[in-house]
């Protein structure tokens, strides 16, 4: 259960305005950079390939939306300045949304296509993770999964603004609320619902941020210092650090919920440059 009780909110939170906003928070990234996106499937998930390079590596990424809404479409823009800033491929699958298919169904989903990566010859140190709120927190669960269940760990985890706490018991989601334009705890709330249905919202799978990271491959977490889901990106550090994970932790100042949307800031400029260094260099471990 959350720590709190939301306060009453002017902020729609009924699943379609909810959609609605995640649609036009995602069209903020723009349209994509000029190479191919091809639709593909990983064994039994579908999705979109973003076409960089075919030496091998691959960037998994996990697409935000609360686990309610976005898809490989709608993250068309971000892939695209991540790929660019890496020069590495990547595959958005279109995991299963809730209320419809509610937790553990991305989880599962994330697996297959992580084995379905591994079953196509990609090396596992030539995948890394990534993934924005939602799906910032989804890469965590997978690579979690992908460690219990005995397989190799991938080269890397990266997530921007992830959300890895769906207990929502962050101070920043109360200290943020009146500096973040985009996200609300009633929207978070009502995505966490839906989502969890009756599971534990403090289930690792579904929280990352209360699992333990032994055994991690290295990790980097951006997020901004005026975002509700600011300290969900601290404690997956946290979490990091306690396994003795390699990680960085980067909190930008002044920045809010998704802040490389703007291409004009400088510290967008930062973070992507910085993400696509950490892709680069991770997945070309096993590169020859």
């Amino acid at each position: 259960m959350a720590f709190w009780q939301p306060q009453p909110s002017t902020k729609a939170t009924d699943l379609e305005s909810v959609r609605a906003r995640y649609d036009a928070m995602f069209a903020r990234f723009g349209a994509p950079a000029s190479f191919a996106v091809v639709p593909g499937s990983l064994g039994p998930v579908a999705g979109e390939w973003h076409k960089a390079s075919e030496d091998g590596r691959v960037l998994l990424y996990f697409h935000g939306g609360g686990f309610v809404a976005g898809s490989p479409e709608s993250h068309r823009g971000l892939v695209a300045k991540l790929v660019e800033a890496s020069g590495v491929s990547a595959f958005v699958p279109r995991y299963r949304l809730s209320p419809e298919n509610p937790f553990p169904a991305p989880v599962r989903d994330g697996l297959d296509a992580y084995r379905g990566l591994i079953a196509k010859g990609i090396a596992p140190g030539s995948i890394l993770l990534a993934g924005d709120e939602a799906g910032g927190g989804l890469a965590f669960a997978v690579a979690l999964a992908a460690r219990n269940a005995g397989l190799e760990r991938p080269a890397g985890v990266a997530a921007l603004s992830p959300w890895a706490d769906l207990a929502l018991s962050g101070m920043a989601v109360l200290g943020n609320r009146g500096s973040d334009p985009l996200l609300s705890w009633e929207q978070l709330f009502m995505c966490a619902r839906h989502y969890l249905k009756k599971a534990n919202p403090c289930d690792p799978y579904a929280s990352p941020a209360f699992a333990g990271l032994k055994d991690f491959a290295p990790v980097m977490v951006h997020a901004g210092a005026t975002e509700i889901l600011r300290d969900d990106a601290s404690k997956l550090g946290d979490r990091a650090a306690e396994a003795g994970v390699a990680v960085s932790v980067e909190i930008y100042d002044g920045m809010g919920h998704l802040f490389q949307a703007d291409p004009k800031l400088n510290e967008a400029k930062v973070s992507l440059a910085r993400l696509g260094q950490f892709i680069r260099s991770r997945t070309a471990v096993l590169v020859d």
